[in-house]
């Protein structure tokens, strides 16, 4: 299954966060105390980004992180990219040429990466700022029958009981 590690999770959250109002400057234990994270997991999420440059920290008593620039040019690949051990990849063959032991005789490596960049480029055009807003079709984690299926089930449910 392919699936965003809790680091990446988390680092999204932090920046969607920070971008809700960007002029502030986050502390970790603020940013921990807000989100419902651990403060170390917060902290190492924000060394991370600082490392690429995507927050900005500051010393001192007024200290603490800024976004690097605005939301809106900050993408989710770049979130992957700095906060992920391995380069970007959906097979090993993909992400590290070379590493997997038949990929000379692999008939299927190409088509892996054709759609490793489709993916890729899907998520350099995804930003934080896009991220923050609220989509104008949502996309239900649970499916909710509809009128027809309730009313379906209401009619199979009164014919049980008149049987019964």
């Amino acid at each position: 299954m392919l699936r965003i590690s809790k680091i990446i999770d988390y680092g999204t959250l932090v920046l969607t966060h920070m971008a809700g109002d960007p002029d502030r400057v986050f502390s970790a234990s603020d940013l921990a105390a807000i989100l419902g994270l651990g403060q170390p997991i917060v902290s190492k999420v924000l060394k991370l980004l600082g490392q690429h440059e995507l927050v900005i920290s500051s010393r001192g008593a007024r200290g603490g992180y800024v976004l690097g620039r605005p939301a809106k040019q900050i993408s989710v690949a770049q979130i992957i990219d700095a906060l992920e051990d391995q380069p970007f990849g959906l097979t090993e063959c993909v992400a590290t040429p070379g590493a997997c032991s038949v990929e000379s005789d692999c008939h299927i490596r190409s088509n892996w990466q054709r759609i490793n960049d489709i993916v890729r480029r899907t998520l350099e055009e995804v930003s934080v700022a896009d991220m923050i807003r609220v989509p104008v079709t949502e996309f239900p984690l649970t499916h909710k029958p509809g009128p027809e299926l309730k009313n379906r089930n209401k009619a199979s449910t009164s014919n049980v009981e008149l049987t019964e």
